[in-house]
């Protein structure tokens, strides 16, 4: 199996920044992701939304990543929403208890959404 590297790109929906994620989700984003994260937060928007739609594996490191992005998310005084998680990964998010500090929902529409529910 050939890995693909992350990419990752932000684009604003609805006043919400969408961080769309593509690849594999592990250690070696690590720069790249806090890259685009601070683009994001340049909006100034009280809620960031992750795209996982394209994202085909996420390892330890990947979720370390995650970690981090909830420990930056709330030095910030942001808050994070996550869509396009498979099955399996949205298991892994209640499993490790990441949705305690991220909002998870099925698709972009909602995550947007979640901007006036936390308002």
């Amino acid at each position: 199996m050939s890995s693909r590297e992350l990419e990752a790109s932000v684009r604003v929906v609805g006043g919400v920044p969408v961080i769309d994620l593509r690849g594999e989700l592990d250690g070696s984003g690590a720069d790249l992701l806090a890259a685009v994260t601070r683009t994001a937060e340049r909006e100034g928007a009280k809620l960031i939304a992750l795209n996982f739609t394209e994202v085909g594996f996420i390892n330890s490191k990947g979720i370390a990543l995650i970690v981090n992005q909830i420990m930056r998310a709330r030095e910030e005084g942001y808050e994070l929403v996550a869509y396009g998680l498979s099955n399996h990964y949205r298991q892994i998010f209640t499993i490790t208890r990441l949705t305690d500090f991220i909002h998870v929902t099925d698709d972009e529409e909602n995550a947007v959404k979640t901007l006036s529910l936390i308002t």
